[in-house]
């Protein structure tokens, strides 16, 4: 079979056999592959996302059952899955012990083979009305975004929430916040892309590119209050902006780092706001059930910007970097 390992720093194309599965393992034909910027991370080796030489990239993926081991009990052979990035975070509140052996990091390897092994408890069914290609992008972008915007959001209907960017992660939260009811303002530098996200729902747009003050227009559009949520998928230093768009007592989600794992944050503001800058982790198997019950309710379907074939892994990585994407980047096999 074909797979993508990381051999001397560079994701590199190369073959082996099928695995073999023990008694509580699943084995999946993959079928389609998403991609998100932690494998830019893993890939590139920064920081805690180094993975071990030869680590197998990738945490989302799509596809069928083919085979199972003789203990498994909640698949069957022909079953449609998505993997699930943190296997150990099934229910309950985070802690570290849950964060262990994370899909495609420097714990184990990940999903970027046409055949991959799982435990039973890394995969998760998935509604039938979407495709695998849909399905490959729900285990991160769509999960973190469920996550931020309402199992840890304390937000009510008609409260005003903002969103950074127009990628993955923030047009996901820009179809949840449309289900709560919230309003929403969102960012980018394309109005193009702008367009598309006034389509899905958003109140608001605002180009940061040619807006001469993009953090003052939001505070007008909130009539100078500020907005009661940011989504925040920049990291760094951009945190401080996203506090000066926060009202008192207001959340900024921080769900990316786009712009590094660190940076300069106005620690006055945070005070004299009471402002909360929390930090969001993907989620857990329980979290995901509740998101794909909405899913499967409102029929709703994830914004892929393009789509290359597995032997494109490269050029699916290539265009990630540039950051030019609207919604998920995928890869089918």
């Amino acid at each position: 079979m074909k797979l993508f390992k990381i051999s001397n720093g560079k994701l590199q194309a190369t073959t082996t056999e099928i695995p073999e599965i023990k008694p509580n393992e699943v084995l999946v034909k993959i079928k389609a592959i998403s991609l998100n910027y932690r494998d830019i991370l893993v890939t590139e080796g920064s920081g805690k996302w180094k993975p071990t030489e030869n680590r197998i990239p990738g945490s989302d993926a799509a596809g069928k059952v083919i085979k199972i081991g003789n203990k498994v009990t909640n698949f069957k052979e022909g079953d449609n899955v998505t993997s699930l990035i943190l296997p150990n975070w099934e229910t309950g509140k985070l802690n570290t012990d849950k964060l262990k052996d994370s899909l495609g990091g420097s714990d184990r390897d990940g999903i970027m083979a046409e055949y991959v092994v799982f435990p039973e408890n890394a995969l998760h069914k998935f509604p039938n009305y979407l495709s695998f290609e849909e399905a490959a992008t729900l285990p991160v972008a769509a999960l973190t975004a469920w996550n931020a915007v309402v199992e840890q959001s304390n937000l009510k209907l008609g409260d005003t929430i903002l969103l950074i960017g127009t990628g993955g992660v923030s047009l996901f939260a820009l179809q949840f916040a449309k289900l709560a009811g919230y309003r929403v303002i969102i960012t980018s530098s394309s109005d193009e892309k702008l367009q598309k996200a006034t389509a899905l729902g958003a109140h608001h747009t605002i180009n940061y590119k040619t807006t001469e003050n993009w953090i003052k227009e939001v505070l007008k559009l909130t009539n100078n209050k500020g907005v009661d949520q940011v989504i925040d998928v920049v990291g760094g230093s951009h945190i401080s902006q996203s506090l000066q768009c926060v009202k008192s007592e207001g959340t900024v989600s921080m769900v990316g780092v786009i712009d590094g794992t660190s940076g300069v944050i106005d620690t006055g503001t945070i005070m004299m706001k009471a402002a909360r800058i929390q930090g969001i982790e993907t989620g857990s198997t329980e979290m995901y059930n509740n998101m794909l019950r909405a899913f499967q309710l409102h029929e709703i379907h994830p914004v892929i910007d393009k789509t290359f074939a597995f032997d494109d892994t490269l050029d699916a990585f290539a265009y990630l970097k540039k950051a030019q994407h609207m919604g998920k980047i995928s890869i089918v096999l």
